[in-house]
């Protein structure tokens, strides 16, 4: 162990010293929490509350790197099946960190916007006001941006977007072939304008990518880096290791279909 303490920072400064390419976006799926929990004999909110930790301090390692937008898979449409404690402790959660973002001296020092990626309709009312007291107090900021999904669902988010689009087409705005993709990502949710995902991470040993942004990242053959570390072990290393792959997708060029 102190071998290993010993050679990491040496491992670390020849690994970042190989890399020329940085992701401009990173989507991440924060997987683990409760296993982690589970692993150290601690309840469920446990292991939510440490990978809240780590995701703060993942965001400053982002900034370090470059990075200008970062889209984190907190909470998905499906995630409300589960217990009526877990949820009140992840929505206590959810409000603490937004609110934490108000008064956060790293958040205004580096100009970094805070926005909502999801279905706000489903958010209970006191998690969307602190939702939106974030958003508000970070939104002429853009140096950095900080995409949370919350109630996100990847289907769902599509669902959104041809219904704008149709409502459009009915009230004679717009004609059907008149549509486009960029049309299509300019009414996704919000209307947020998040640029294609470079590089997604996912952590916990899982091998899936959930229905995470399926427009921005299947459609633009993002790269994909699994891990085993759960959400709350995740480490800079374990973050310079993604980087790698997308930097070396980016050196050996996008790969051809045909034979």
């Amino acid at each position: 162990m102190i071998l290993r303490s010993l050679l990491e920072p040496i491992y670390f400064r020849i690994l970042r010293s190989t890399i020329t390419h940085i992701p401009t976006h990173i989507a991440i799926i924060q997987d683990g929490n409760r296993r982690y929990a589970k692993k150290m004999g601690q309840k469920t909110g446990f292991g939510h509350s440490q990978g809240a930790n780590t995701t703060e301090t993942m965001l400053e390692w982002a900034q370090e790197f470059g990075i200008k937008h970062i889209t984190l898979y907190a909470f998905s449409t499906e995630n409300f099946r589960r217990s009526d404690e877990e949820l009140a402790e992840l929505f206590e959660l959810f409000k603490d960190r937004f609110l934490k973002v108000i008064t956060d001296e790293r958040v205004h020092r580096n100009k970094i916007r805070v926005r909502m990626v999801g279905d706000k309709t489903l958010l209970p009312g006191d998690v969307l006001a602190c939702v939106e007291e974030a958003e508000k107090a970070t939104k002429e900021y853009s140096n950095h941006y900080i995409n949370v999904a919350i109630a996100y669902g990847g289907r769902n988010e599509i669902v959104h977007a041809a219904r704008r689009l149709v409502s459009q087409v009915r009230a004679g705005t717009l004609r059907s072939d008149e549509i486009t993709p960029a049309m299509v990502e300019e009414n996704l949710y919000g209307g947020l304008g998040l640029p294609p995902v470079d590089l997604i991470i996912r952590t916990g040993n899982e091998y899936r990518t959930s229905n995470f942004l399926p427009w921005l990242a299947n459609g633009n053959e993002s790269s994909v880096y699994f891990c085993a570390p759960y959400w709350p072990q995740f480490r800079k290393i374990d973050l310079l290791r993604a980087i790698r792959v997308y930097d070396q997708r980016r050196r050996s060029g996008p790969k051809s279909s045909c034979p």
